[in-house]
Order: structure tokens, then C-alpha cells, then sequence
């Protein structure tokens, strides 16, 4: 591990200009467990950011983190490093949905960890939830929001379960001792969710998102608005308004490629055609949808055109809706939200 810490840090000194000198905003560490990192290496990734890029004092700098990573010594190290954000994934409060998860953690750390970041001071809180979960009833779903939104916690970020190829919960689930994902349970708890959260307060303001007013999540919300973004490490992606450029994924060939000097693995230089779908993606996923006048601005008529007459179909079946210029999906849209993205989209160019 010490060995991928000071290849990132190397990496943090090569790239910097990427982003053109540009204040960074927001660090997010992700993409894995970076909580298991000892805290003296976020520290000394955190230092070597803040070496080599200009931070700007209010940065939101956000962990994700385990619950069982999660201890007092833990917390009072991470915000002494800078951390003032954590992302805990909780993902149920009920054991029986834990345990199909196959989760280290059960039911009762996943409300302690929660009682431990606010003591420690950590007010600006994220936890994750899935649903769809077959150990998961409607009514222990309704449970799991009451729980999550009882713990005065500002955001929220709740998914689909998906199972992925090759994974120990595929293999089980073909074997057949684990049962299979449920679409219409899924889609059922998706509506569910999202009628919970409105009656709550909470604003839902990503497809997968929901916070109190005024705590949004601000390195994700960048991403969806279309702002520049560097990542480092294995696997990582990064964009800077004209290229996307990604690293190796094995960590062997990520550390030689750093000896090298030979990365990223790839780039591309998107066309206005691809920019065009991308702020489609992102954007409609978002309570601020997209904008034909701003398609206009910034790629052309033609796409302002290709994208008004696609829409309007989907508005005629009810999936979104169009007020002025801006277009957003409706609780309906949410459900299919990425076939309509697709539908969008102007292809080639």
C-alpha cells in the first residue's frame, strides 16, 4: 500500500497541470476503501495535493468510509488530516440485508458509526442505501429511510442493487443459493424512495441522490454540471472540458506505468457530438435538467434541434417535462432515465 500512496503522490506532481491552474474546489477519496488507509497516508496525499495545486480554503474534502473502519481514533486522525466530509457506507439497517451483502458490518455498528462522526465533529454527513435487496420487504425498506432520515443526516445517496459478472454474489445467485434481483421489486422501491424523501424535505436532486436544502453534494454536483476533474490512481478517470484521459487498472502495471512516466493508459479528444451526449447523461439526471438555449450556446443549432425533437415524445408519454427552455424528467422519467438519456443523444458526428 505505502508503495501506490507515494505513486500517487508522484502522479499528483506530473499531472498538475492538467487542470490549467484552476482552484480546486473538492478532493474526493473513493473508488474503493480509502478508509482502510492508515491515516498518515491520507495525510501525506492531502499535503501533496495541497503542494502542487491551488485549494481553495472552503474545499469540500470527502472519505468515503466502511462503518467498521469507523472508530473514534479513525475520525479524530481523518479530520486532523483535512477530511471535513465522510460518505459511510451503510447500505441497510437490518441484519438480514447486511448479511446477503455479505457486509463486515451489522446493524447496530451501522447506527453507532453514525453517532460516533457527529461526536467526533464531523457534521457534514453522506450514507448510502440499496434497495431492491431480496432479503429487503417494501416495509423494511420504508424502515431503512426512516432510520436514515431519523439520524438528522443532510444527504443521502441510495442505489439499485446490481450484481456484476463473476462476482461472489453472482456465483451465488447462479448456484442458487442466494436469491436473484427482482426488477419490479426494484423499480417499486425506487418509487417508494423517491415519494419518502419529498414527504421528508429532502430535495431530490440527482437520480440517485436527496439532501436538506442547502447540502448538496458539491464534488458530484460539479461532475454532473460538466466542470473539470482530475483523478489519480488505479482505474482513474479524468476530464478537462476537451480530453478524457484514464489510468491502467491493475495496480502492478499502474505503479510501473508511474516509473515510466508513461500514463495515462489512453485519452481521447471529444467531439462536439460526444460533449453533446455527455452533458445529455449528466445533466438530465439532475432536478436543473438540461437547457436547449445553453445546447445552442455551446455545441449548435443542430443539436438544440436534435434534442427538442426527441424530447417530445417523451414529454407526451408523461417522462418529462418542459418548462421555458429547461427540461426535466418527471417521477415517471426517473425510472427510465438512461433510455431517455440514450434516446438523446446525437450520435455520430
Amino acid at each position: 500500500m505505502p508503495a501506490v500512496v507515494h505513486a500517487i503522490c508522484r502522479e499528483a506532481e506530473l499531472q498538475q497541470s492538467y487542470l490549467e491552474g484552476k482552484t480546486i474546489e473538492t478532493i474526493y477519496f473513493g473508488g474503493g476503501t480509502p478508509s482502510m488507509l492508515e491515516p498518515e497516508f491520507l495525510t501525506l496525499l492531502l499535503e501533496t495535493i495541497r503542494r502542487y495545486y491551488p485549494i481553495h480554503a472552503q474545499a469540500e474534502i470527502t472519505l468515503e468510509a466502511n462503518p467498521d473502519d469507523i472508530t473514534e481514533q479513525n475520525l479524530q486522525r481523518w479530520k486532523k488530516s483535512g477530511i471535513n466530509r465522510l460518505s459511510i457506507g451503510i447500505q441497510s439497517f437490518r441484519d438480514e440485508d447486511l448479511l446477503y451483502l455479505n457486509r463486515v458490518h451489522n446493524a447496530g455498528k451501522a447506527r453507532q458509526c453514525l453517532i460516533q462522526a457527529r461526536d467526533a465533529g464531523f457534521d457534514n454527513l453522506t450514507l448510502d442505501l440499496i434497495f431492491g435487496i431480496p432479503t429487503l420487504s417494501d416495509e423494511g425498506w420504508i424502515e431503512n429511510i426512516n432510520t436514515a432520515c431519523e439520524t438528522g443526516i443532510p444527504h443521502i445517496s441510495a442505489y439499485a442493487l446490481t450484481v456484476e459478472p463473476k462476482t461472489a454474489l453472482d456465483v451465488m445467485i447462479r448456484k442458487g443459493k442466494a436469491a436473484p434481483v427482482d426488477e419490479h421489486r426494484t423499480a417499486r422501491q425506487f418509487e417508494m424512495l423517491m415519494n419518502a424523501m419529498e414527504e421528508k424535505g429532502f430535495l431530490h436532486y440527482e437520480i440517485s441522490n436527496y439532501c436538506r436544502p442547502g447540502h448538496f453534494a458539491r464534488h458530484n454536483t460539479a461532475y454532473w454540471q460538466g466542470t473539470s476533474y482530475l483523478g489519480l490512481g488505479p482505474s482513474a478517470h479524468s476530464y478537462n472540458g476537451q480530453t478524457r484521459q484514464w489510468n491502467v487498472s491493475g495496480i502492478r502495471e499502474y505503479l510501473d506505468s508511474i516509473n515510466r512516466n508513461s500514463f495515462p493508459e489512453g485519452s481521447e479528444e471529444l467531439t462536439p457530438g460526444q460533449k453533446y451526449d455527455e452533458y445529455v447523461m449528466t445533466g438530465l439526471r439532475t432536478m436543473w435538467g438540461c437547457k436547449s438555449g445553453e445546447i445552442t450556446g455551446r455545441f449548435g443549432r443542430k443539436y438544440s434541434d436534435n434534442f427538442i425533437g426527441n424530447a417530445r415524445s417523451w414529454i407526451e408519454k408523461g417522462c418529462m417535462e418542459q418548462n421555458g427552455d429547461q427540461y426535466t424528467l418527471t417521477t415517471r422519467g426517473k425510472l427510465l432515465a438512461d433510455g431517455i438519456a440514450s434516446d438523446l443523444f446525437f450520435g455520430e458526428d
